[in-house]
């Protein structure tokens, strides 16, 4: 079976560039609403269609791609009032992009199949930028043959993709990369404080690790730009990381998974968030502000 028609939901900074992608792919594809009728009326201009309703998105759909923030607004789609459930029908595939909780989508996955129909999750990693471009990678979660079936479509806009295993494996291990990630960053963030509070130059630091063993993607997006006072340098909300972190853990303590480090990253991310950097407009590089604001030191700049 060859998918032609893609109900897209969601099309913010990440959903509007991969919808985009798959207009220029060659797809058929209907937008819901959105707040911002910017990104809606542009993909409209590209040629797609916005149906009346979410229902009828569903109706006129072979494949729905989710693009939300979390598992709260996948299952509002899902669940809510002529939404997912009510409307979807045999043979359909609705497909999760978003960082979702595994026990969510394993509940999600097991009311549509009721229904005939497949639920894949399939979150990503990258940023706007590479969405706008097509160039995102995707950790998959389902069968092989939905996987064979599906990988057209996310070859639209995904430069990497990653079958990971059966449903739920996708949100889980993108919960583990991210913990991985954020993790990351706090420790950044402290080590660049601890030079300003102990009077050794953040820039000598970043210089010093630039060619050693520690340097990594994360690092050089980060602290590059922190120890020049820019703390924008990695494009993903401070919330978002704190929510991803939130379902890290709480998958964690569903496992009964021993460990401490997840525990220390969220405290980094909720001090942060205390201390009034929580807003939709800072982004991760703000834990370097932080921790500063913490210790009574400056961070970057002259």
């Amino acid at each position: 079976m060859t998918i032609k028609k893609i109900g897209f939901i969601g099309v913010g900074m990440m959903g509007h560039g991969m919808a985009k992608n798959l207009l220029e792919k060659g797809f058929q594809v209907g937008v819901r609403g959105h707040r911002n009728r910017d990104p809606v009326m542009d993909l409209i201009q590209r040629g797609a269609a916005e149906p009346a309703t979410l229902g009828d998105l569903v109706r006129s759909s072979e494949l729905v791609i989710l693009c939300v923030t979390g598992s709260p607004q996948v299952e509002a789609m899902i669940y809510g009032a002529d939404g997912i459930l009510q409307n979807c029908s045999k043979g359909q595939i609705i497909v999760d992009t978003s960082t979702s909780q595994p026990s969510s989508t394993l509940k999600i996955a097991a009311d549509l199949k009721e229904k005939g129909v497949r639920f894949v999750d399939a979150p990503l990693t990258r940023t706007p930028v590479e969405a706008e471009q097509g160039r995102l990678n995707t950790m998959v979660g389902c069968d092989a043959a939905t996987f064979d079936e599906i990988k057209p479509v996310l070859a639209a806009f995904c430069e990497n993709i990653f079958h990971i295993g059966d449903v739920g494996t996708g949100h889980k291990i993108k919960l583990i990369n991210n913990f991985a990630a954020v993790g990351q960053m706090a420790l950044i963030a402290e080590a660049l404080t601890a030079c300003a509070k102990l009077g050794v130059d953040p820039k000598k630091y970043f210089h010093l690790v630039s060619q050693g063993a520690a340097n990594s993607g994360i690092f050089q997006m980060m602290a590059g730009k922190a120890v020049e006072g820019e703390f924008k340098g990695m494009k993903f909300a401070l919330a978002n990381a704190a929510k991803d972190v939130r379902y890290y853990t709480q998958m964690a303590v569903d496992a009964g998974l021993s460990g401490s480090m997840a525990a220390a990253t969220q405290q980094s991310l909720l001090t942060a968030m205390n201390l009034g950097f929580g807003t939709p407009d800072h982004l991760v590089g703000s834990l370097v502000e932080a921790q500063a604001k913490l210790n009574g030191v400056r961070v970057g700049g002259k």
